[in-house]
């Protein structure tokens, strides 16, 4: 297996950036993307899941898109809440670049690309939109889910999209276990191949 995944921080691969058009916030909009990231030829399926299935975010505060890739899903959540402020967070750093630019050229000021650790750890999110990567291992895979979904803010929701043979139902078990117990874990969506679960942090009192 290549040693060049989307998940590298730096792919091995040259960077030869490609436009592709795509359906975003309701409208086909230009991007551009290119080899060495996850699903650099369209928006892939589960991503499209997650969009079709999952309400408007919230229209002020943070929102937050693990795992960016090119952008599909900030650069939507962005087109949403235009008084929001979204931060897209991917290890690779080429998509990074390939979300800001796109964020850029879509006239999204709003949009903040980075490496995780680049985000204020104080920082808490009112909506967090996900197509998390599962192929990393399920170690890491907890241990990314575990470094941001605890910063919901109080009254905010998380939505993850995960294919069910690739363990969506025990990842779902799992994040019950971890967060507190006055927090909903749920499924709300079947498409074929994919769950949507949510994640609600309550108000607090």
């Amino acid at each position: 297996m290549s040693s060049d995944h989307y998940f590298s921080a730096q792919p091995a691969t040259p960077e030869k950036r490609r436009t592709i058009s795509v359906e975003l916030g309701g409208a086909s909009r230009k991007v551009e993307t290119s080899g060495g990231i996850f699903s650099p030829d369209r928006i892939d399926k589960g991503t499209a899941v997650l969009l079709e299935s999952v309400p408007d975010p919230s229209t002020t505060g943070n929102l937050l898109d693990i795992g960016c890739g090119w952008g599909p899903i900030a650069l939507s959540m962005a087109l949403a809440s235009p008084e929001a402020t979204v931060y897209a967070v991917d290890v690779n750093e080429r998509s990074i670049g390939l979300t800001r630019d796109n964020a850029r050229s879509l006239g999204l000021g709003n949009v903040k690309a980075s490496l995780p650790e680049e985000v204020d750890p104080a920082t808490t999110f009112d909506t967090i939109w996900s197509n998390p990567p599962i192929r990393i291992g399920k170690e890491a895979l907890h241990e990314l889910l575990l470094l941001w979904l605890p910063r919901l803010a109080p009254g905010g929701t998380a939505w993850l999209v995960v294919q069910k043979n690739l363990g969506a139902d025990s990842l779902q078990k799992w994040i019950g276990t971890v967060l507190p117990a006055s927090w909903t874990v749920e499924r709300t969506a079947t498409d074929k191949a994919f769950r949507t679960i949510r994640i609600h942090r309550p108000q607090e009192s």
